[in-house]
Formats: C-alpha cells, structure tokens, sequence
C-alpha cells in the first residue's frame, strides 16, 4: 500500500488532501511555508556502527526512548551543557574541547557526523524509491524538502554539485525532480524560481550522463539522450587495458548497476506527474526532441571535464554500429547475466549496504528490474538504504557513505593521544569503547569470490564506515591501527582486544597497498593507466576512471608501519623499511616547486601539507636538516593570515591552485599548525597567533561551531567532516603544549 507522500507525487491523491495532524507528532506547520516534523521526535539509532534515524509517533515511545544529547547536537538543538571555565592555556581549551565532544560518543564508541555535501546523492534514490512504488514515510519526505529548500542557491534558486557550488543542470534538474516526486507543489515560488535558473542553463537535455540516465530511468527522457553503458566491457579479458576491473572502484560499482539497467532501457511508464516533469524539465515539447542528438549536449557549468574526442568516437560506433548490426542477442544476455552475478556479489560482500550511496540505489533497482518487488534482494536494500540518510537542522540529507565511523573515531584517539590526556582517568571510559568499537570494525574475513569480482584483500583491514560496509582503505586501516596501538602498547590499563595477530593482519594488507611509485592509493592499488581519463564520461569529476597516489593515505600508511615496527621490529622488517622507504621518496617528488602538496580528500593544501610534514618526519627530515621541509614551512607562513589563521576554499581543489577563503577557518589552522609542530618549526610565535584565533572561536561550552566546507573528492566535489571541528583543534592545541610547554595563550 502506497503512503500518503508516494500517492500524491504519483497524482492519486488530490491536491489538498489532509496531512496527518500535528497532535500525532507526525507533522506540524511552521509560520512559514514549510512542514516541519516534531525534532524532539527523531532518535540516531547506531547498532554497532549502522546508523539509521527514526521518527517516532507517539509518546509512549518517547519515553521508551529518550532523546540522547548526540541525537540533539546532530538536529542542531541545545544541549543544555553548562559554560567551562574560560581556557587560558592550550590544553584547557583542548580539555574543553573534549568534554563537549565526548558527549557526542555513541553507545557502540564510535562518533558520527553528517557526512553530507553532495547535491546528487538523494535524487538517486528518491527515483528508485518512486519507480520501485516504496513507501516514503511522511517524515522523510518532509525533511528531504526542507533540506533541499535549504540549500538552494540563494540568488538563482538553484542547486550545485556540492552544497557550496553554483547552479548547475545537474544539481537543478535532479532536485528540482526530487522535490516533485516527493509532492511539492510547482507554483511554489522556490520552484518557481529554480524552474527559470534551469531553462536558463538549456533544460535538462543540458545535464550530464549521470542525469540523463537517472530521468531516462523515470520516464521522463528517453534513453537516445543517454550515452552508452554496454555491460559487455565486463566481458573483455582482464589483460584488456580499458577493462572495467582497473577502474577507480566507486567508478566501476556505479558503472556495473547502470550498464545492467542502460542494456535493459527499463522505464517507468509515464504517469501524470512525470508527464508534468517533461514539460517542466525541458525547454522544448517532449515530442519534438531528437534525444539522440542531445547525448553530448551541456551546460559549461557542468563540464568540469569534457569529453575526448576517443570516448564520443567509441559512443558514436557503440550506437551505430555495435548495437544495431553486431551485437548478438545472446552476448547482450551473457552480458547482462555477469553483471547480475557481480552485482550480487558486491551485495554478499557488503551484506546489502554497499560501497556507496550512488551504487546502493542502483543495485536497489537492479535487484527490482531481475527478481521483484518480493524478492530477498529487494527486500534487503530497502532495509539498508535508510543508512545513508542524515537528518541535521536543515532536513534530512544523504551522506556521502554510509557513515565516518572508522575513520573520526580512529582520529578522535590519535587527537586525544597527541594531547597526552590518555592516561587521565577522566577520559578512559570514553577511549576504552572507542577501542570496543574500533576492535568490532576490524574485518575478519575475506570476501566472497575475491579475485573474481576484483576486490582487494580485506581480513585485518579497517574501512572508512563499518565493517558490514567491508571495503579496504589504505588510510583507514593505517589509521585504525596506530589508534589500537597507541592505547594497547603505548599506554598502561587498556585491555588488550586487538591481538598481536590482529595487528599484524592489518599490515598484511597495508603492504599490498604501495603503488610502483611509491605512493598509496585508496581502497587499492592502481590498477590502470592514466590514459583511461579520456573515457571519462561522468564530466562532473576529475580524476575519477583510475586510483592515484595521494599524499595523505601514503603518509597513514608510512605513520602506521613506522609505529608498527617500535612494538613488532621482526615481523617482515626488510619489506616494511623497503616500503617505506619507497613511500617517503614519493612524498618528496610529490611536493610542489612553491613547497606545497595537494590534496584530493581534503581542502586541500592545508590538509595534505600536514600529512606530508608528518610522512617526512618519519623519514628523519625537520626544519633543522631539510631544505624541503623549510620550503613546506615557507609555504604556510606566506598564506598565514591577519588573524593568525589559515582559510582556503574548494577552488582550490578545482584549480589546483592555492585559494584564499575570505576568512580563517579553525580546522585548516589546526592543519598547518600540525604540519609546523610534525616539521619542528622553531619559531612558536606564528603558533601562538594561530591558536590565539583558534581559542578565541571557542565557545564558552567547548563547542567550535562549522564553518566552511571541509573535505573533497575527484577534485570537484565538496564534501562534510564536521567532526574535524573538534578531532584537529584538541590534537593541534595538545602537540603545540608537548613542543613549546602549556603557556598562557589568552
């Protein structure tokens, strides 16, 4: 049976129909013109780092399950904390810091974030939700709209890539749809309004591929406008450079599910809303569009990168030859049949949650187009999915995984170690569970048909999420590691969970992870050759069709195996000084000619400048013996703001050129501050600047409040970590007293 959210958006239900009455907690009208759910209502339920948030309808269930001080901070409501004493030196305020942070630990030992950002995250899935006819609950779809209200351009009424970028098709078109499927009205004024900022970018026939399928799947576009996603790539030899399995992995998993439902061209059937949606979407009557001639068509905001004239030639032959004349009935289904098989092993291997929230839907989908609405399959992604959606003050978003777990409470240790407050009984409670959950997170087994669905080995990793989620990151199990190692062998009184064993698994797989270079990439090693950039076809990101070396997951990597060897100097001790060796002499020829290294998961100089000053301390390089170091340090010090701060913005990412942001930010100085301290810069005073500024944007609870964006991938698209405002603060503010002594700063 359809909910009452899913019944109107597809024109069953009249306009005006009743919504439920406020005194049932379900929804309640503000003064202005949005619904907005009870916030005392919503709970975060983490079940061993699987989140999921829940509306709840009654008050028998309210106080069942009462609101947890987490669940307030995360809805943007008050805690009720009392004001600290004003902090003077720099551990007081990094003490003041962690007691407002340590309220934000959940029951498992993990902390959790809105890890939001992207604007082409929900659509997906509100389209699958909609074509698979899954009820919405009201809730939901209230807060979705708020959220995507909220983030609206605030001139053009438009939507982004990203939550701080400009209008574009894609960002416009995907939530303009979302909002309709979910029963917003088109005379709203706000859609109004982006409805213009749209045509005036050319319709949706200007969007990118990625929007193109997604409306061709709901039945507003016809497939001729989107480009081809034969599944039969999946059938080339593995010896084949331009085989899917030497793909970037998020590429790969989102080009598996699309290149199934792309050969399959499964559709909605038109219905009137979607009817409604062709005439809102597109500049032009439906019926006269030539969609062919529109598959290479966009708008300059979205072509961050332009297709090569190689991929529109290979388009151009798959379209007019290949599937027309030659492609046989039977390859096109033994193609389809392998895909479905990978597909269902991606979902044994993540148990349903997978790799990411652009996949997730996808394979939600794929999993209703092969087996049903009644099937298993389909059954456990609809369960699952509710894992990607966040609720804060705004609405209700999706994040960009299924979560940060790992990867800040693996940093929340390593912060509150650099601080020397692991031995304070005070906070041991708090990092004895952050131990429980990091020693629950660590994976255990290998996946299913390893080689042939191309994973990398996982039995000792950690990941980015959770251990359900089950991808290896290079960065992530270095830097679970070094946390366990940090309270087991560093520290006395903390129960040994993680064995010597476990330990050393982690590093079995860390030492697959070195590319020929020297570098590390993310979830693999790279596995092609940079020439397949020129069959990107996503145009919206850079650096998206292979792995790269990156600075920062070569210096978790270097830090990890550096740290490994104090307590375990025997174990395979000539590959790992080999390994490290090779990765610090990467670190170096990554470096730039003015001294800087950039950033890909981070913004983005500050950010990879800090691990690579730490990378070349583990190499023995400071300040005193290093030319290299000086320039890095050089580097910070000409872009040290009035204030004592540093600020850079995304353009940064995009331009690859160092970007002043118009304000300092508290989570970039802590970064070069830590990057100064790992380089043993001699001079305190520019410090004592910075984390003067770093004090002063303290609020009097020990709260930082969120400024700018933080993080990035594939060099055009932002990214939240909003718990850097806490993790980099209390590490810079601790390592700046073990240097230079707990000093009055204010």
């Amino acid at each position: 049976m359809q909910s009452a959210t899913m019944a109107e958006a597809n024109g069953t239900q009249k306009r005006g129909a009743k919504e439920k009455s406020a005194s049932n907690g379900a929804v309640a009208k503000s003064a202005a013109r949005n619904v907005k759910t009870d916030y005392t209502r919503w709970r975060l339920k983490d079940d061993r780092g699987c989140q999921t948030w829940h509306y709840l309808e009654t008050d028998k269930e309210m106080e069942a399950w009462p609101q947890s001080l987490a669940d307030k901070f995360h809805l943007g409501m008050d805690l009720g904390l009392p004001d600290l004493p004003p902090p003077k030196t720099p551990l007081q305020a990094a003490t003041n810091g962690l007691s407002y942070f340590s309220h934000l630990q959940l029951p498992p030992g993990n902390w959790a974030c809105d890890y939001g950002g992207p604007m082409f995250l929900l659509p997906g899935l509100v389209i699958t939700w909609y074509v698979t006819e899954t009820p919405i609950p009201e809730s939901h779809a209230t807060e979705i709209k708020n959220y995507l209200f909220a983030r609206q351009h605030p001139e053009d009424g438009g939507w982004g890539l990203h939550i701080e970028g400009e209008s574009t098709v894609f960002g416009t078109a995907m939530n303009y749809t979302t909002m309709r499927l979910l029963g917003a009205d088109p005379d709203d004024p706000r859609l109004v309004k982006a409805r213009a900022t749209l045509w005036k970018l050319g319709g949706a026939l200007n969007g990118p591929h990625w929007a193109k399928f997604w409306l061709s799947v709901l039945g507003v576009l016809d497939y001729d406008v989107v480009n081809p996603v034969p599944p039969e790539l999946w059938l080339l030899p593995d010896w084949v450079p331009i085989a899917p399995w030497r793909w970037w992995i998020h590429m790969r998993q989102v080009f598996l599910p699309m290149s199934y439902v792309y050969s399959r061209r499964w559709s909605y059937p038109l219905n009137h809303l979607t009817r409604q949606l062709r005439s809102e979407l597109l500049v032009q009557p439906f019926e006269t569009i030539n969609f062919d001639s529109h598959r290479n068509t966009i708008s300059p905001t979205d072509n961050y990168h332009p297709k090569t004239w190689i991929l529109r030639l290979l388009f151009w032959l798959l379209i007019n030859v290949w599937f027309p004349f030659i492609r046989p009935a039977s390859l096109k289904k033994r193609a389809e049949d392998h895909v479905w098989w990978l597909i269902e092993a991606e979902d044994e291997n993540t148990d349903f949650a997978n790799l990411g929230p652009v996949n997730g839907p996808m394979n939600t989908l794929c999993a209703y187009i092969h087996s049903g609405p009644d099937s298993v399959a389909f059954r456990e992604h609809i369960k699952s999915l509710p894992e990607f959606l966040w609720v804060n003050k705004e609405g209700m978003l999706m994040n960009g995984t299924n979560g940060v777990q790992t990867w800040d409470t693996a940093f929340t240790i390593n912060a509150v170690a650099a601080a020397g407050f692991c031995d304070n009984p005070t906070w041991r409670p708090m990092l004895v569970k952050a131990l429980e959950f990091l020693e629950d997170q660590q994976m255990d087994e290998e996946c299913r048909d390893l080689k042939a669905c191309y994973r990398q080995q996982r039995k000792g990793a950690w990941g980015f999420s959770t251990k359900k989620q089950g991808y290896t990151v290079s960065d992530c199990t270095s830097e679970g590691l070094k946390s366990v190692l940090m309270l087991q062998k560093q520290h006395n009184g903390f129960p040994e969970l993680v064995s010597d064993r476990r330990c050393k698994d982690a590093i079995d797989v860390v030492l697959t992870m070195q590319n020929p270079s020297g570098g590390c990439a993310s979830y693999e090693p790279t596995r092609g050759s940079v020439l397949l950039e020129h069959l990107n076809a996503a145009e919206v990101f850079g650096n998206i069709m292979i792995e790269y070396d990156y600075p920062e997951c070569t210096t978790a990597v270097i830090t990890a195996l550096h740290m490994f060897q104090k307590y375990f100097p025997e174990y395979r001790a000539d590959e790992i000084k080999a390994f490290k060796g090779r990765a610090v002499e990467y670190i170096r020829r990554a470096q730039r000619p003015d001294g800087s290294w950039y950033g890909s998961w981070g913004i983005c100089f500050t950010y990879a400048g800090m691990f690579a000053m730490e990378s070349l301390a583990c190499g023995g390089e400071t300040y005193a013996n290093s030319a290299r170091v000086r320039k890095g340090c050089q580097f910070f010090l000409d872009h040290q703001m009035e204030d004592g701060g540093w600020g850079e913005t995304y353009r940064s990412c995009e331009t690859s050129v160092y970007h002043q942001h118009a304000r300092s930010q508290v989570v970039q100085t802590a970064w070069v501050v830590i990057a100064l301290l790992e380089a043993e810069f001699p001079d305190p005073e520019p410090l004592r600047k910075a984390l003067r500024m770093i004090m002063r944007r303290q609020q009097a609870n020990g709260e930082w409040l969120q400024e700018a964006i933080e993080g990035v991938f594939n060099k055009s698209c932002m990214i939240s970590y909003p718990n850097y405002k806490f993790i980099f603060p209390i590490k810079a503010l601790g390592l700046f007293a073990r240097r230079f002594g707990n000093e009055e700063l204010l």
